[in-house]
């Protein structure tokens, strides 16, 4: 039997799936998607996040950081190390990602450091955006890592054996 694919969860996926219904119709629909993705689907992945993940998702209102922390309470934590921030360091210098966002290019860093098959986040401006991918996907392999696929719970909601 083959081994379930490795998803790092970024920060999004956690506020996504424990927030208050959004008014905003299209966040509201990624909630929706979010929370139907972790009911439904998230038994068919190993699960990583980083404390990268835990430090976000512990800001804010207390009540709300709790319960982002007690979803993702359990979650196996991925080592940051050297070459973790070396390769965040280079995502930015090469442009894959602005100065800005140096944070979301640790995110990316740890999963590729670690060989996690698949990075989840809603964060389509900097992380799951397909302008950045090739960018992104090149500074990794120039760094002797395999990117992660990059990708929304949407894109995850539907198995490879789900053939019905």
């Amino acid at each position: 039997m083959k081994e379930k694919e490795s998803v790092y969860l970024e920060t999004t996926i956690v506020s996504y799936l424990t927030a208050w219904l959004s008014r905003d119709l299209i966040r509201a629909a990624h909630q929706q998607v979010t929370q139907e993705w972790w009911n439904n689907r998230r038994v068919d992945f190993v699960l990583f996040i980083s404390e990268f993940v835990i430090n976000e998702a512990s800001a804010g209102d207390a009540e709300a950081a709790e319960e982002r922390l007690e979803a993702l309470d359990g979650l196996a934590l991925l080592d940051v190390n050297l070459e973790v921030e070396n390769l965040a360091k280079k995502l930015v210098a090469s442009k894959a990602l602005p100065a800005k966002a140096a944070t979301d290019a640790l995110h990316i860093a740890v999963a590729a450091v670690h060989g996690i098959d698949d990075l989840l986040s809603w964060n389509c401006k900097h992380i799951a955006n397909a302008e950045r991918q090739d960018a992104i996907e090149k500074v990794c392999e120039e760094s002797g890592y395999e990117c992660p696929k990059i990708c929304t719970p949407e894109e995850l909601l539907g198995g490879k054996n789900d053939m019905e």
